[in-house]
C-alpha cells in the first residue's frame, strides 16, 4: 500500500533538486511554482515562445526520472492555463449518433517520429482551418518501435499544440490496443492482461480514447457469425468493462471495437450485428451484476479494402487500393441507426490516393485511421545522409521482417518504421531549417486532408458537446504515485 502523504511530500522535495531546480529556473520568465506546488502562468506569449520548448525537451530527453515528471506535470498545467486539456470525444460521438451533428470525417493520426515536429506542423494546420475534430493516436505496437511511452507522447502533443496556439479539448487515443491472436492462443491470461496494463497506463497519461481490438480473434472456421465473433465481442466486453471500472471520475472515455482485422475480407452487415448484438448482451450481464449501467461503444472500426501502410508493389511503390464506399456508407448507417454509435472506422487509409478521401464525408465515415503516409513524408524530408544509416540499422537489426520474396524496396519500406525509436532523438536534434522543411511538407498534407473530410470549423461542434476537462493529476509525483498503486513499470 503506498502511503499518499508520504508520495505527495516527495512531489515536493522534488522542486529541491538540483536537476529539477534548474529546470525551474530555465523557465522562471514561464511558469513559476510555489513551495506548495501552485503553477502560476507568467506569460503565455514567452511559453509559446521559448518556455515549451525547453519543457517538452525535458519531458523527453530529461536526465533524470524527476527532472522528467516535472516537466510532464508543468506542461499538463501550462497546457490547462491555455485552454487545452486531454480529453474524450465520447459525447461528440454520440451526438452524432442521435443525428446532433454530421458531414465530416475525423482523422486519427498516428504521430510515430520527429513527434514534436509532426505536431506542430498538425496543429498549425488545425488552428488555421479552426479544426476541433480530430485525433492524435498511437498503436500498442508504436509504442514499443517508436520509444514513446503514454506520459511521454501525451506530453509532446499538449507541447505541440501550445507551441502553435491552438486550444481546445485534445483527443488523444490509444490505436489498436490489439490482443495477439498467436500469444492469446498459447496463453491467454498473460496477453490479456497486458492489454489492461497499457490501457490503464494510458488512461492515466491522458489517453481518454480507447481502441479496442479483439478481432485479431475472430474464427471464420466456426459455423455461423455469432459463433465466429464470439470471443471477439466477449473479450471486447470484458475489457471495456475494465476501462469503465478505472476510467477517471467525470470522463466517460470513448470506446471503439473492431469486427474485421484490417486486410481480410470486408466486413458485413450480419457481421456488424452479430458482433453488436453479443457485445451488448454481455455488457448487460456486467450491468447486471455490478448494478450500474456500463457505457458502450461509440464507434465500430471495420475491414472495406485497406492494409496497414497498403500493399507494397517490388519497386517500393503502392499499389492502388479500391476502397467499398457503400460498405462503408452501410455499416456507418447501420451503426448510428441501431446502436447509436458514431459511425464505421476506417482504418489503414493514409496511401490512399489522394481523390479518394473526400468521399469519406460523402458516406458519413465516422473516423479515419493514417499514419503510414506521414512517415514516408517523414523519410524523403529528412537529410540523405540520417536516411542512409536508418535503412542500414533497419538491415542490421530487423533481418526477420525480411521475406524471401522481398525486393529490397519491399523490405525497407515495410521495415523502416522499425528504426524510429532508435534514432528518435538524432531526428528532435535535426538543425532547424531540416525540422522547418520537414513541418512544411507534413502542413501542406494535413491541410489538404483536413479539407477533404470537412473538419474545417469543427471547434465549434466539439466546443458545444466537449467541456474541457479538469486536471486530474496534483503533483510530479502522481504519476509515480499511482504506478506503485498499479503495479505498472513507467521506466522509460
Amino acid at each position: 500500500m503506498v502511503n499518499t502523504a508520504a508520495t505527495a511530500a516527495e512531489g515536493l522535495e522534488m522542486f529541491s533538486r538540483p536537476s529539477v531546480r534548474t529546470l525551474l529556473d530555465d523557465v522562471r520568465e514561464t511558469l513559476r511554482v510555489s513551495d506548495t506546488g501552485a503553477v502560476e502562468l507568467v506569460s503565455a506569449d514567452a511559453l509559446r515562445a521559448t518556455g515549451i520548448d525547453q519543457l517538452v525537451r525535458a519531458a523527453v530527453f530529461g536526465v533524470d526520472e524527476d527532472t522528467r515528471d516535472t516537466a510532464r506535470w508543468l506542461i499538463l498545467r501550462a497546457g490547462h492555463a491555455v485552454g487545452i486539456a486531454p480529453a474524450s470525444i465520447h459525447d461528440l460521438y454520440t451526438a452524432r449518433g442521435r443525428g446532433d451533428v454530421a458531414g465530416f470525417t475525423v482523422p486519427a493520426i498516428n504521430v510515430r517520429a520527429a513527434s514534436f515536429d509532426t505536431g506542430r506542423a498538425l496543429f498549425r494546420a488545425a488552428k488555421e482551418l479552426r479544426v476541433g475534430a480530430l485525433i492524435c493516436e498511437i498503436a500498442r505496437s508504436e509504442i514499443g518501435y517508436t520509444d514513446q511511452r503514454p506520459a511521454e507522447y501525451v506530453s509532446v502533443m499538449i507541447a505541440a499544440a501550445v507551441k502553435e496556439g491552438w486550444s481546445g479539448p485534445l483527443f488523444i487515443q490509444g490505436d489498436h490496443f490489439q490482443v495477439n491472436a498467436k500469444k492469446y492462443k498459447a496463453d491467454p491470461e498473460p496477453e490479456l492482461q497486458a492489454v489492461k496494463d497499457i490501457i490503464r497506463e494510458g488512461m492515466h497519461a491522458g489517453f481518454y480514447n480507447i481502441d479496442i481490438d479483439t478481432s485479431t480473434l475472430v474464427d471464420l472456421d466456426k459455423d455461423g457469425l455469432d459463433a465466429q465473433q464470439e470471443l471477439n465481442y466477449r473479450l471486447s466486453a470484458e475489457l471495456t468493462a475494465y476501462v469503465r471500472k478505472h476510467e477517471p471520475a467525470g470522463i466517460t472515455v470513448s470506446i471503439g471495437g473492431e469486427i474485421g482485422e484490417v486486410g481480410t475480407e470486408n466486413s458485413t452487415p450480419e457481421e456488424l450485428r452479430a458482433y453488436m448484438d453479443g457485445y451488448n448482451r454481455e455488457l448487460a450481464r456486467v450491468a447486471e451484476t455490478e448494478g450500474r449501467p456500463v457505457a458502450g461503444l461509440s464507434k465500430i472500426s471495420v475491414q472495406s479494402g485497406t492494409t496497414h501502410g497498403g500493399t507494397v508493389l517490388p519497386d517500393g511503390s503502392i499499389q492502388d487500393v479500391a476502397i467499398d464506399f457503400e460498405t462503408l456508407r452501410n455499416l456507418s448507417e447501420i451503426a448510428r441507426r441501431e446502436y447509436g454509435m458514431s459511425g464505421a472506422v476506417q482504418h489503414g487509409a493514409s496511401t490512399l490516393p489522394q481523390t479518394a478521401f473526400g468521399n469519406f464525408p460523402t458516406v458519413e465515415t465516422a473516423e479515419i485511421h493514417l499514419a503510414t503516409n506521414f512517415q514516408n513524408l517523414l523519410y524523403d524530408a529528412i537529410p540523405d545522409e540520417l536516411r542512409d544509416r536508418m535503412y542500414e540499422h533497419t538491415r542490421k537489426s530487423f533481418p526477420e521482417e525480411r521475406k524471401p520474396s522481398d525486393t529490397e524496396e519491399q523490405f525497407i519500406y515495410k521495415a523502416r518504421k522499425k528504426a524510429i525509436g532508435a534514432f528518435k532523438r538524432e531526428l528532435w536534434d535535426l538543425p532547424e531549417a531540416d525540422r522547418e522543411r520537414i513541418r512544411a511538407v507534413l502542413y501542406d498534407q494535413f491541410t489538404f486532408l483536413f479539407r477533404q473530410l470537412r473538419v474545417e470549423g469543427t471547434m465549434d461542434a466539439v466546443a458545444k458537446h466537449v467541456p474541457l476537462p479538469e486536471i486530474h493529476r496534483t503533483s510530479p509525483a502522481d504519476m509515480r504515485m499511482k504506478a506503485a498503486e498499479d503495479d505498472w513499470d513507467l521506466s522509460d
